[in-house]
């Protein structure tokens, strides 16, 4: 009665465990806390382990694989079909147990710790950068309630607000004067926080020798570059460029039937992020080379038959694919390369 694989559904506190020996037959039904973990799985044999990606995946992941298992990751949606019946802790474990066997079953690589200090910088900057922009729309919709209007850009915001208050006067309560006042220092500390956060990470690609490679990519920059390195990880496990651009959602969606092959939009899937970061900065090369008067090559061809979003969102894949190539082969990036 040796158990072969385990499935596990995570939690806050407790833990449902779903076990199966080599002929399929359930050896194994527990739930434990948090605390009884790593005392259960370091008395058991080494054993594959299926586990969904979601929050603390990745942690229980290195400490399971520190103590001899075999850990596999597994997007949520992927596991889905599998439960049975009524959805609970029990059935969510066989089903992981059971999707964690299949052998065409996609898996998410575990992530190291450096990766995942990393990605919270990116992620903490970018609830940062949208609260600095939800602050900035608030301060030019209260005052264009009073007649007072700021053109756009963030930049205004701090240069045109104080001569503008300055000017009203009399005309606006004192009350108001201090409110955007006060908001206008939220929106400076916010400012100081986002140029911190990005001077992190900063200082992180210029420490990784992968990230500096990237940066040579046009329109990829250390922001885009560091997200990439610590998320994508290892590139290898992607078979070929076109396959990491899918993963990113930067492909068409398919809605095929009866021979009859239909072609929509992207994606969207994976990483949301990851492909803003990418698609903002095809846009901001294609926005560069627009301003050349005889621009050739194979973007300004593009241009030239088909609209600016859809070049953008070409490029942006076409970038996808380099990052691919330059990672799993070991590359330098040439701007003149051609594929023999």
């Amino acid at each position: 009665m040796k158990i072969t694989t385990i499935g596990i559904d995570l939690a806050k506190n407790v833990f449902q465990l779903h076990g199966v020996d080599a002929q399929g037959k359930t050896v194994l039904r527990k739930q434990l806390k948090r605390d009884q973990m790593a005392s259960f799985f370091v008395n058991l044999p080494p054993c594959l382990i299926g586990m969904e990606a979601c929050g603390s995946a990745h942690h229980w992941a290195r400490k399971l694989q520190a103590l001899g298992h075999t850990v596999k990751l597994m997007a949520p949606q992927f596991v889905k079909p599998y439960v049975k019946a009524n959805k609970n802790d029990a059935a969510d474990a066989q089903a992981i147990c059971e999707a964690v066997t299949r052998p065409s079953m996609r898996f998410v690589p575990v992530k190291h710790v450096e990766q995942q200090a990393v990605l919270a910088l990116h992620r903490v900057r970018q609830a940062l950068v949208k609260a600095r922009t939800a602050q900035g729309n608030q301060i030019r919709g209260l005052l264009s309630e009073f007649g007072l209007i700021i053109p756009l850009g963030m930049a205004h915001i701090h240069q045109r607000v104080p001569a503008l208050l300055d000017q009203a006067g009399d005309e606006l309560p004192g009350a108001f004067v201090q409110l955007v006042q006060r908001m206008l220092d939220h929106l400076k500390d916010l400012d100081r926080q986002v140029g911190e956060l990005e001077s992190q990470i900063q200082a992180w690609h210029r420490s990784n020798a992968l990230s500096r490679k990237l940066e040579k990519i046009p329109g990829i920059g250390p922001i885009t570059a560091s997200a990439l390195i610590a998320s994508i990880g290892e590139a290898k496990n992607f078979s070929n460029g076109r396959q990491l651009a899918a993963w990113l959602g930067l492909v068409p969606r398919q809605h095929s039937t009866g021979g009859r092959s239909t072609l929509l939009g992207i994606s969207k899937r994976g990483d949301c992020y990851l492909r803003t970061l990418l698609i903002h900065g095809a846009r901001a090369v294609i926005r560069h080379g627009q301003r050349k008067v005889n621009a050739t090559g194979w973007l300004a061809n593009l241009l030239a038959r088909r609209h600016k979003n859809v070049a953008t969102v070409a490029l942006a894949n076409k970038n996808a694919r380099t990052v691919w190539a330059l990672l799993a082969h070991e590359r330098e990036f040439r701007a003149n390369y051609a594929n023999a």
